[in-house]
């Protein structure tokens, strides 16, 4: 006879009768008997159900536009100086030279004033180009207290919500945030968690699915993480981020098998630090561990090392090839 965890398991790999939230948490705690979070009743550190897939693992490469984050100009949230020497358009000539399944167009380094006809443009050079626009990201934080920076933060969100749907990007980046000086984390998780709510019932309107990212602050942790997903709103329209080079822990690559199955975006770095070193990622086991996690979806290589990018990329994006064939 099935377990209750089996059972439940079944149900979420059919896509029948998909489980609720709070049974796929605690049948998953009693069976594999998972640490609780402390300060919960019944809220291990599986979040919600994973994403429903079919069919086995399947990745397209992608590019961030972040990798070429010193030749870019930066206008979000508030420009910078400097002289760039490459421009959002010359990023996507890249990825089409590199014959990439798409391209994440991220968010800084659109104009300070997005016009729908630069929107156009942007969306008939990648579609000329036989390029997908992956997805974009926002340096948002939900976790500052009400009053105008947070309204501000909010009101961004929805602005990439539109700009994204008339793109066609189907994903955005999001971020939580970190604890305001002189407050507690679970006033913040309280915070952010809101915000994540508030702005998915608008993302839900367009299409849109906000992946909240493992990125310091309040998710530098998979147990921090997670415990952001589990009280998010149950809907197909949010999941995580997994990137590969944010976790800064002594098990980086046991800690990203922790959040894997929940993941709705992939991005991937050519460095891991691992117990305050930071050393080479092992790419190969990086991608095994979204393929062991069944991900399908876009895989998307964001370079930050001093090296010219235009160097290293290829050889990097040749790698992937290999490990995602």
């Amino acid at each position: 006879m099935a377990s209750r965890t089996d059972s439940a398991r079944t149900d979420v790999s059919s896509g029948n009768s998909r489980v609720s939230r709070r049974l796929w948490l605690a049948s998953s705690a009693a069976a594999l008997g998972t640490t609780l979070i402390p300060g919960t009743s019944a809220s291990p550190l599986t979040a919600a159900a994973p994403p429903v897939r079919d069919g086995r693992s399947f990745m397209k490469l992608s590019l961030a536009a972040y990798s070429f984050n010193r030749s870019l100009p930066r206008n979000w949230p508030k420009p910078r100086s400097g002289n760039p020497t490459m421009s959002l358009l010359d990023f996507i000539d890249f990825c089409a030279a590199q014959d990439l399944d798409a391209c994440e167009l991220t968010s800084y380094y659109f104009p300070a004033d997005v016009t729908n006809e630069y929107l156009m443009t942007i969306k008939n050079r990648t579609f000329r180009l036989g390029l997908d626009i992956s997805g974009t990201a926002i340096g948002n934080d939900f976790c500052l207290p009400d009053g105008p920076d947070r309204e501000f933060q909010l009101e961004m969100t929805r602005k990439w919500i539109d700009y994204a749907a008339l793109m066609g990007a189907p994903v955005i980046r999001i971020f939580a945030g970190k604890v305001p000086k002189g407050e507690t984390e679970e006033v913040a998780l309280d915070r952010c968690v809101a915000g994540i709510n508030q702005s998915l019932e608008y993302a839900a309107t367009k299409g849109v699915v906000l992946a909240l990212e493992n990125h310091g602050g309040i998710t530098a942790t998979p147990e921090q993480l997670l415990r952001i997903v589990e009280r998010v709103d149950e809907t197909p329209w949010f999941g995580i981020n997994f990137d590969s080079g944010n976790f800064r822990t002594d098990d980086p690559y046991g800690d990203l098998e922790k959040i894997a199955p929940y993941a709705v975006n992939a991005q991937v770095k050519v460095a891991i630090t691992s117990g305050g070193q930071k050393q080479e990622a092992d790419l190969s086991r990086i991608v095994g561990i979204l393929q062991d996690a069944g991900y399908r979806g876009y895989l998307v290589l964001e370079y930050e090392e001093r090296e010219d990018p235009r160097e290293e990329i290829p050889r990097y994006l040749e790698e992937l090839r290999k490990l995602t064939a």
